[in-house]
């Protein structure tokens, strides 16, 4: 008979922190120029943490043109991607190790997919920015470490790429270190990393590397398993924008109201006071359900039902926040806004606009300047925004939103535009105070 297990022991209470640390998921976005091997590094992630299956592998092995196996063929799925070998649609893979779970947003390097850029990083908690050792930073690194901080991603790993190719020199690394770290002091990067690595054989990306006994940092995986992005979450302001209102009316929950949505930020628990806007009106918390039941607690990203204490005409749109702290309540948008449309956006032009769970009509009051993503200057005069063009936006809309800045929560800090005609998305849009 076997012995029982102590569940108090040093090794039990590890693997309790571990099985709760894999419910933890971490959003990466990566990015970096062309050719610097951003998917072959995706590749390699996913097959050294055993997530690639022995067809998937083979698939690959056949459909490789040079002499090894061509692991940017995994997440590369376009017939245009593969012929031209770049990456051109955002591709999202998902792999898990015993630590964390991974959602990992491939997303292009070209200048004219500054959009699909802009998508994948929009709710990336990391962001991975490859160099190609040979080349150093160039335009393209600076573009995408310059979007990256403003769309507030909180952490920033610059993966000093094709190490082999440079004889694994230290002089390079520190090079490319010391100029990314002096560009990245210009933004607002909290947290910056820089890993060298070589994707191709694997070397700094799961495990440390012999070939580089100077590098005393963590690898890649490791870092990644391990940055702590718990903290990276607005637990102060509370805002739950409604997006359902469940109503049975059956005989086993003849009286259940309840209010569906996902918990944008901040604690929700029962019994706290709640404001419900548009409304202003105030009551309190009476439960709240999650999928296996009632909860103690709601807090970022759950999804959740909330159910009041009193019976306020709220619907979907609506927002419940705390009476004390409540968003900015406004019909005037002034917002960094990135257009993804060929019709470039001009004053005047009337559109929709998508705010959490809440849809309004608004026209362009005006443009203030269009951004050099490149050099970061403004253009003051220009007439329009273009496809993939950054700039800066004042929106009338017809209902009031409720708002905060971006960089204090990044879901009630943005919105996207919406073509009334044709139902297209034509722009994301992020609310921050200018300056």
């Amino acid at each position: 008979m076997a012995a029982p297990i102590d569940v108090h022991s040093a090794a039990a209470e590890a693997a309790a922190e571990i099985a709760h640390a894999r419910k933890d998921i971490l959003r990466i976005a990566t990015a970096g120029s062309v050719d610097d091997g951003k998917s072959t590094l995706i590749g390699r992630l996913l097959f050294d943490s055993k997530a690639v299956f022995e067809d998937q592998y083979a698939a690959i092995e056949r459909a490789s043109k040079g002499d090894y196996v061509d692991l940017a063929l995994l997440t590369d799925g376009l017939r245009a991607e593969r012929e031209q070998g770049i990456t051109i649609d955002v591709a999202y893979r998902y792999f898990t190790t015993p630590r964390r779970t991974f959602i990992l947003a491939d997303t292009p390097g070209h200048v004219q997919y500054t959009r699909n850029m802009v998508t994948g990083a929009s709710t990336a908690d990391l962001a991975i920015v490859l160099v190609d050792a040979r080349k150093g930073m160039v335009e393209q690194s600076r573009r995408h470490a310059f979007l990256a901080s403003l769309l507030r991603v909180p952490h920033l790993v610059v993966a000093v790429n094709k190490m082999d190719l440079v004889d694994w020199s230290e002089e390079v690394y520190e090079g490319i270190r010391d100029e990314f770290s002096a560009f990245a002091a210009k933004l607002d990067v909290p947290d910056l990393t820089v890993v060298p690595i070589a994707a191709l054989q694997g070397d700094n990306v799961v495990t440390r590397s012999a070939n580089m006994p100077w590098y005393q940092g963590a690898s890649l995986l490791h870092h990644l398993e391990h940055v702590h992005v718990a903290s990276d979450r607005n637990l102060v302001d509370t805002r739950f924008p409604v997006q359902y209102v469940i109503r049975p009316q059956s005989d086993a929950f003849h009286d259940y109201r309840g209010y569906a949505g996902r918990v944008a930020a901040g604690v929700l628990r029962p019994g706290d006071e709640v404001q419900v806007l548009p409304s202003g009106l105030t009551t309190t918390v009476a439960a709240i359900d999650g999928p296996d039941g009632p909860v103690d607690a709601a807090f970022p990203p759950m999804s959740v039902t909330v159910r009041l204490a009193d019976d306020l005409d709220v619907s979907r749109g609506d927002l419940i926040c705390r009476p004390h702290n409540a968003p900015h309540v406004t019909q005037d948008l002034d917002a960094l806004v990135c257009w993804m449309a060929d019709t470039p956006l001009v004053p005047r032009m009337r559109l929709a606009v998508k705010h959490t769970t809440r849809t309004v009509r608004a026209m362009v009051k005006e443009l203030q300047y269009r951004l050099d993503v490149n050099t970061l200057h403004r253009e003051p005069d220009a007439p329009s925004l273009g496809l993939n063009d950054i700039g800066r936006v004042r929106l009338r809309t017809t209902q009031p939103l409720f708002v905060d800045d971006y960089h204090r929560n990044r879901v009630t800090g943005r919105f996207i535009l919406i073509d009334e005609a044709t139902n297209a998305t034509v722009g994301a849009g992020m609310l921050t105070p200018a300056g």
